[in-house]
């Protein structure tokens, strides 16, 4: 009895090219042998079974035939060792994106085994790549991060060159075309490993994938299209932003290689304590010290906030420790039209050094 491909690989016989091939990634990711308990035997068996399923004619011969349809006159579908890996370039075309970490599997080869892409096996030229993100920090005042305000901020960081503005030529320098790569900005070798035969595909060391040489490279950038310098740049922090927090600026990070996008930068705000103020979120607290003679009889005191002198009205037989909200004279957050509150504390102060008439006073009232 021949063996069944479509079990040995988990699918319905009604199974499509797609589940098929998922379900052979998936299996050729957990059985491979260069991983922990992967089993040689169970793999070429995978391997196998791929190299018919993966194949519409071979698959139509198989459905028909069985396993055995060699004896019928077919090519046969028996694989010894790892060489069906061939089968992917001369069948079907897997591009690199379907295999997700399972290139990093094979040893991280970017292109292994030759896999071609929808475009006829040719590989993908890896273009310039995205400036990195970079992370810097900046220093405000209390009242600086409560209303906001526009800072000059100073960076070194990787920029594009001004002299050749990003290209890595010399400027008048003749453009030709990669004799390495023949333009290609690839270069393909063969190399024998534990599978056989492999043939990988690789960025062309000479021209970094472009495809393009130069006549001469930039002399202030060396080719690189890139140089680190001081830049000075002015940032919005907008109001309410607390100690701690990160604004992101995108495009304000590195410079990207050759014309290819700046990265981002992250800037984490540190706001300098006030000897007035204490901050809760968005509310601000104050205490507020008030006599005897105000806690019991009661008064209006000024109560300094963010938004300048408020007026209390404390009422008659207030405790001291209670607290008193004034609405909205807080940190404004949001659009700006928003804001928390001011909570102030009240202490209720206790004389010193009192007269004697004073203290006979205090029994007189039994206070």
């Amino acid at each position: 009895m021949g063996k069944d491909y479509y079990k040995i690989l988990g699918v319905e016989k009604s199974a499509t090219a797609d589940e098929i091939k998922r379900a052979f990634l998936k299996l050729a990711h957990q059985h491979h042998p260069d991983k922990t308990g992967g089993k040689d035997d169970k793999f070429k068996e995978i391997n196998e079974a791929y190299q018919v399923l993966g194949n519409a004619e071979k698959r139509k011969q198989f459905d028909q035939f069985g396993s055995t349809f060699n004896s019928a006159g077919g090519n046969g579908f028996g694989q010894s060792g790892y060489g069906g890996f061939g089968g992917f370039q001369n069948g079907m075309n897997i591009n690199m994106d379907d295999l997700g970490d399972l290139g990093e599997m094979f040893g991280g080869l970017g292109d292994m085994f030759g896999f071609g892409s929808a475009r006829g096996g040719q590989g993908r030229r890896r273009g310039p790549r995205r400036g990195g993100d970079i992370e810097a920090a900046i220093t405000i005042d209390f009242m600086e991060a409560i209303f906001g305000l526009e800072k000059e901020v100073t960076l070194k960081k990787k920029i594009v060159c001004d002299k050749c503005g990003g290209t890595g030529a010399e400027p008048g320098a003749k453009v030709e075309t990669c004799t390495t790569c023949a333009g290609h900005g690839r270069v393909r070798r063969v190399q024998q490993t534990i599978l056989g035969n492999i043939q990988t595909e690789t960025t062309c060391p000479a021209c970094a994938g472009e495809g393009k040489i130069f006549s001469q490279k930039c002399s202030a950038c060396h080719g690189a299209g890139t140089v680190y310098d001081t830049v000075k740049f002015k940032v919005k922090i907008p109001a309410g932003v607390n100690n701690g927090g990160r604004i992101r600026l995108s495009g304000y990070g590195e410079a990207g290689e050759k014309g290819a996008g700046a990265g981002d930068l992250y800037l984490e705000i540190k706001v300098r304590p006030s000897d007035k103020f204490e901050r809760d979120d968005y509310d601000i607290l104050t205490k507020k010290e008030i006599t005897f003679s105000q806690a019991a009889l009661g008064d209006k005191v000024e109560i300094e906030t963010v938004h300048g002198l408020v007026e209390l009205k404390i009422p008659e037989g207030t405790q001291s420790g209670i607290v008193f909200k004034l609405k909205n004279k807080g940190v404004p957050y949001g659009d700006g039209h928003a804001k928390g509150d001011h909570l102030v504390t009240v202490v209720i102060k206790t004389p010193k050094n009192l007269s004697k008439k004073q203290k006979e006073a205090l029994k007189d009232l039994g206070i």
